[in-house]
């Protein structure tokens, strides 16, 4: 008989496989529903989820040890991510990364991301081209029929490829575009009734800009004037808007379609050289997502959701605030070979109540470059408890 003919039945392991994939980057739902319910006592639960939420996952190693932060100090090939436009100051002519992050692993053995960039500087003149990969794997699911047969595995899977370019638009100021091709295939053919699931694709593109800036701090007017004395301040300024692209929809019929996950990324750093082997930068961001307050399946148009996500929160004002996640790091280096990093995420308790601290080491030799972070929890049985990250990096002149 045609099998066709009859909804198939998706095993409880394949319906928690799509779960995850739609609390992935945030956990935000699971944690303030399950995880911590005293602590949401009195508060209603607000976090905002979207579809392809891995977009928001932070990729590497260095800026996953930074508390997520990474728009004013990114200067590898991992910039596609954080703020393309800052390649435009990169000291190198080109690099390449590769990261790999096993995600929610304190729930599930075999979900992963992994994350493969590179950037070719083509000239001073004529600016750097960026390009990266993000694959991100729900790992192996046991499909079974309707009456609870199997009838073989499957690997939902989602990814995104993007190309970006960046130019100086003066000798301190960079601007930065990226464009990418988004598909989520979480239950492809699967269907419930007269419904049958499909890949879901979607185009989007990111806006960046960069502001950099020496001055010298401390040493009286003189080290002002000579830049010697006093103690000498890269200061950063960084924005970037992510993901500005089309609803996915993943039911074949039907109108029902998904924000993905427009951000608004705005930080800054400070990086000082302590002395001749010694330097360490301070990084502070904040990230909006540009999505209804409602959620991504709110059914309103697109341009709508994203400039009416600043003032559409029930709670007005105090709401919107309360929906900026907050970032900060700090990175210490030592002569360019070794360095240690932390940093702290804060997450509004009614948006998610993500609360964690992160900590990494970076070891640096000629041209390869290696990171590790780690990420801590505030609280106990966190659905990011354990959270690692590894990345090498490659960077030639």
């Amino acid at each position: 008989m045609n099998s066709t003919k009859f909804p198939k039945r998706i095993s409880f392991r394949y319906l928690k496989g799509i779960f995850l994939s739609a609390v992935v980057a945030s956990s935000s739902s699971l944690f303030a529903q399950g995880v911590s319910q005293t602590q949401v006592i009195g508060s209603e639960n607000k976090a905002i989820t979207t579809a392809v939420p891995f977009l928001m996952i932070s990729p590497d190693s260095r800026h996953g040890a930074l508390g997520d932060a990474g728009v004013a100090l990114a200067d590898n090939s991992n910039a596609i991510y954080w703020n393309t436009s800052a390649l435009a100051f990169a000291t190198k002519k080109q690099g390449y990364g590769l990261s790999y992050t096993p995600w929610l692993r304190n729930l599930v053995p075999d979900v992963n991301l992994a994350f493969v960039s590179g950037f070719n500087k083509i000239s001073d003149r004529a600016g750097t081209i960026a390009y990266s990969l993000t694959y991100f794997s729900l790992g192996e699911i046991q499909m079974t029929d309707i009456n609870g047969s199997p009838i073989g595995t499957a690997g939902p899977n989602e990814f995104s490829v993007a190309v970006g370019y960046t130019n100086l638009v003066t000798d301190k100021m960079s601007v930065g575009i990226n464009l990418k091709w988004i598909n989520s295939n979480l239950a492809a053919g699967s269907s419930a009734g007269l419904n049958t699931a499909k890949a879901a694709n979607s185009v989007a593109a990111d806006a960046n800009y960069t502001y950099n800036t020496d001055f010298v701090m401390g040493g009286g007017k003189a080290a002002k004037q000579t830049g010697e004395g006093g103690l000498p301040v890269r200061f950063r300024f960084g924005v970037n808007a992510q993901n500005l692209g089309a609803k996915m929809r993943y039911i074949q019929t039907g109108s029902q379609r998904d924000f993905i996950p427009s951000n608004l990324k705005v930080g800054y750093s400070f990086k000082t050289q302590i002395d001749k082997y010694n330097s360490i930068a301070l990084i502070n961001d904040f990230n909006k997502l540009l999505v209804p307050s409602a959620g991504g399946s709110a059914q309103i148009p697109l341009l709508e959701g994203i400039f009416g996500s600043f003032s559409d929160a029930q709670g007005g004002t105090a709401e919107e605030i309360r929906e900026i996640n907050t970032s900060i790091g700090a990175e210490y280096w030592y002569n360019d070979l070794f360095a240690i990093r932390g940093g702290y995420f804060n997450e509004h308790l009614t948006k998610g109540n993500r609360k964690y601290a992160t900590v990494g080491a970076g070891i640096k030799y000629q041209t390869l470059g290696f990171d590790f972070a780690y990420l801590i929890p505030f609280f106990a049985n966190h659905p990011l408890q354990n959270t690692i990250r590894f990345s090498l990096n490659v960077n030639l002149n």
